[in-house]
């Protein structure tokens, strides 16, 4: 029997976890790491603390399975996308904090890089102008941090997303490479020609040097300092696409944690949105990309905390689900869900969240139920889109992360979609995507087989597309809540 090891570097903690041949999981270690936060708006992580948990968790998994290193055929790693690390290739430091994704200090340069830049990033990248994405992190920087500056003209200086600094730590050659999936958010990588892109990269003021070698997602990429090889990369949802065994075009998976992340495998070419949707690079195996698509609901898991903690109407998560069946219907009431604004199509940042239709009558039941019916209806709201802008239909609906455990949830998905909803039983599909991507680097599997290893939990069926009156409704709660000022 052999295994397959993944890292699995999130935004607030690291876990290893440990697949055997069959994709069953072993073992997992995790460890959480400090937030830090400078400014408001501002998050760091101190990328020390990345290296350590990682080493840690890899110990702890590895000694909690009773296993050797030499048992391990590969190593698969998935990360926290768009985080930045600067650190210098002569001492191996890190030059200054992680700046995380979250971050919005280059919130003033990204609104400038939308009035000057925006279609030529776009038609480059797939991205739009975001303090989200990792360039405009790297320019600050440069610009304010001296000793990246001195590292810079020293020729010293590397710039890596997060799977690049942990690799750089685990090597024994000090490897700088990423794969295609994490070059393709910095919003300095030319998606078309597959490759750092000259023009953006004068742009930010980026050297070409500074930047890591793109490499396949799945390949026998370097040794670990463990022994076992690196073989997978991906970032965290299109490993997570990959775990699912999305490997056909039109295949999608949707990804319910504290947001939303919807990908559509979209080809081997690129299918550019022209209302707000991200065009992205799935994973590169051999000489064939991957292309997606992907959207993203601001806060879905986030709303059920804020009606335990914010509210106080639910005392645990899962009552959501006992009271929301209470409700024969959601009594008329409709939620805008815009409590952090609103992404695709919408894109309106001022947007706020609304409760319609209010009575004597409405109870924390029907609260609860237009809360669920919101992630439900966002969620068709970005699959319709999808189809729109890919001309792909969707045939079914491919389900992860800690919401999905909400039958009457998941239930309600499929009737407003009007297509099956298929819950996977691994539930850590993102670890599993960069695990199946190391496994197929060492010949453990080939995505045919790996096709017949996914396994279903259950899946949640409609009898037709159900609940029309309902949505369009709903979207008029929507544009209330783009105009509540008014």
């Amino acid at each position: 029997m052999g295994y397959v090891l993944t890292i699995d570097q999130g935004t607030s903690s690291t876990r290893a976890i440990l697949f055997d041949e069959e994709l069953y999981q072993v073992a997992v270690a995790q460890e959480e790491f400090e937030q830090i936060y400078p400014k408001p708006g501002w998050v760091e992580h101190n990328p020390n603390d990345i290296v350590l948990t990682a080493m840690s968790c890899i110990e702890k998994a590895v000694k909690d399975a009773r296993i050797s290193f030499k048992e391990i055929e590969a190593i698969g790693i998935t990360n926290q996308r768009e985080t930045v690390v600067a650190w210098d290739a002569e001492s191996g430091k890190a030059l200054y904090n992680a700046i995380v994704w979250q971050c919005r200090r280059t919130s003033n340069r990204a609104e400038e890089l939308k009035k000057s830049h925006e279609e030529l990033i776009h038609s480059k990248t797939g991205l739009r102008p975001d303090p989200y994405f990792s360039a405009t992190k790297m320019e600050w920087m440069l610009e304010n941090v001296q000793e990246v500056k001195a590292a810079a003209e020293r020729g010293t200086l590397r710039f890596g997303t997060i799977d690049s600094w942990l690799i750089w730590n685990l090597t024994p050659e000090k490897m700088h490479i990423t794969d295609y999936s994490n070059a393709s958010r910095t919003m300095l990588f030319n998606i078309n020609e597959l490759d750092w892109d000259q023009e953006l990269l004068d742009l930010f003021s980026i050297k070409r040097e500074f930047l890591p070698k793109v490499v396949d997602s799945s390949a026998q990429l370097c040794s670990s300092i463990y022994g076992p090889i690196i073989g997978g990369i991906a970032g965290d949802q299109q490993a997570s696409l990959f775990g699912q065994s999305a490997f056909n075009p039109g295949d999608m998976k949707c990804t319910y944690g504290t947001g939303s992340f919807l990908l559509m495998n979209t080809g081997n070419a690129p299918k550019f949105s022209r209302n707000g949707l991200l065009t992205t690079i799935g994973w590169k195996i051999k000489n064939e990309i991957t292309y997606a698509v992907e959207g993203s609901i601001f806060a879905s898991g986030a709303l059920v905390k804020w009606l335990r903690d914010g509210l106080g109407i639910i005392s645990t998560a899962e009552e959501t689900e006992t009271l929301a069946k209470q409700a024969e219907n959601n009594g008329g009431v409709y939620f805008s869900g815009a409590l952090a604004g609103l992404g695709a199509p919408y894109w309106d940042s001022t947007a706020r969240g609304l409760f319609v239709g209010l009575t004597r009558g409405t109870t924390k039941a029907h609260i609860v139920r237009a809360v669920l019916e919101y992630v439900a209806f966002r969620t068709r709201d970005i699959v319709e889109l999808m189809e729109k802008e890919t001309g792909i239909k969707i045939k079914r609906l491919l389900v992860d992360g800690g919401m999905t455990r909400n039958n009457f949830l998941m239930d309600l998905q499929s009737r407003i979609l009007g297509i099956p909803v298929d819950r996977s039983l691994i539930k850590e599909t993102t670890a599993l995507g960069a695990a199946m991507l190391a496994g197929i680097a060492v010949g453990l599997w080939d995505e045919s087989s790996l096709k017949d290893k996914r396994k279903t939990e259950i899946e949640f069926t409609p009898k037709g597309r159900e609940m029309e009156e309902e949505y369009h409704r709903w979207k008029e709660a929507i544009k209330r809540s783009m105009n509540w000022e008014t």
